[in-house]
């Protein structure tokens, strides 16, 4: 397989699974908002928080409310990490390899990207939000089964099941250091139904309610959804379970040495830590460690299989 195949590749499965990840994080955010006294909402400055782009907006946007947010995270082209400026990216990259992608899938991918661009304004507003956001999700989760259900599962899908993972891991580690930060202190015996509808909504940025009651089988609460957002096996969304999954699409590569070693590091790290111990203030050092463990991840995969970087001299 040509290095630049694999890249693309890798790419695709990333901003399909970016796109479906901010898709989540504005929907849940706006049901937050709705379940919490005004005085105690965390607003819309975490979200961008999460994507980690604000000097990006910053330069293009006076504050940080609902409207400007919103179209930041869904429609702005500048942010690539955007709802649509990552279906872009996606369509780009299918489309310079539709010879090892099926072609339902390439043509699922363009009517996504042609809707959310068309729809835009549908999901600007607060009427019409909802329903465009879940056409995305959905649409997003029938594009990755019908790659898993249709595609030939050989290095190709490796390194497409290999960036939906990664940027799956990212997201997640992001999420809960945001989301945890923004959380009323749990010590305050007045204020704990609303840490436990901020939680909820932690777990819900991730789909993942339903599979924590049925698992943990306690109410929700810090400690156990830590646990269980950091390290359960089985989870999709977990940490734990999508660092897992990389190391076995890596497994299936050739020259995975290197990688493999970068992984076995992060997964020692992972298992050794108890996150849910740790006050706010170790738990973002952890997270930052966590994510900077993940992009040496990523680096490696780029060395090891991807082009080198153009660079263009200057002009003598």
């Amino acid at each position: 397989m040509l290095s630049r195949v694999a890249e693309n590749i890798y790419w695709l499965g990333r901003y399909v699974e970016r796109a479906e990840n901010t898709s989540r994080i504005v929907s849940v955010n706006a049901n937050l908002l709705l379940d919490l006294p005004k005085g105690l909402a965390p607003g819309w400055r975490p979200l961008v928080d999460i994507s980690g782009a604000n000097a990006q907006f910053e330069e293009d946007y006076k504050d940080y409310g609902e409207r400007n947010v919103v179209r930041f995270l869904l429609g702005d082209l500048r942010n690539p990490g955007s709802i649509l400026a990552a279906l872009a990216a996606a369509r780009e990259n299918c489309r310079t390899i539709r010879d090892f992608v099926p072609r339902e899938a390439w043509e699922l991918l363009n009517e996504l990207y042609l809707y959310a661009r068309q729809e835009l304004d549908k999901g600007m507003a607060k009427g019409g939000r909802h329903a465009y956001l879940k056409y995305i999700i959905l649409s997003a989760q029938g594009i990755n089964g019908l790659l898993s259900g249709t595609m030939l599962h050989d290095q190709g899908y490796a390194f497409l099941h290999l960036g939906r993972f990664l940027e799956r891991a990212d997201m997640t580690t992001r999420i809960i250091d945001v989301r945890s930060a923004n959380l009323l202190p749990h010590e305050t015996i007045e204020l704990q139904p609303f840490e436990t509808i901020q939680w909820v909504s932690v777990l819900k940025s991730m789909t993942a309610y339903q599979a924590y009651r049925r698992s943990e089988q306690v109410r929700v609460q810090r400690e156990p959804v830590l646990r269980f957002l950091f390290q359960h096996k089985e989870f999709p969304r977990a940490v734990r379970h999508c660092i897992d999954s990389s190391r076995q699409s890596l497994e299936r590569l050739p020259r995975n040495e290197a990688a493999l070693r970068v992984a076995g590091r992060l997964k020692r790290n992972l298992e050794a830590a108890e996150p849910w111990r740790l006050d706010q203030q170790q738990l973002h050092a952890y997270v930052d460690e966590l994510q900077l463990a993940i992009g040496d991840l990523h680096t490696e995969i780029a060395r090891t299989w991807f082009p080198p970087p153009l660079v263009f001299e200057a002009a003598a």
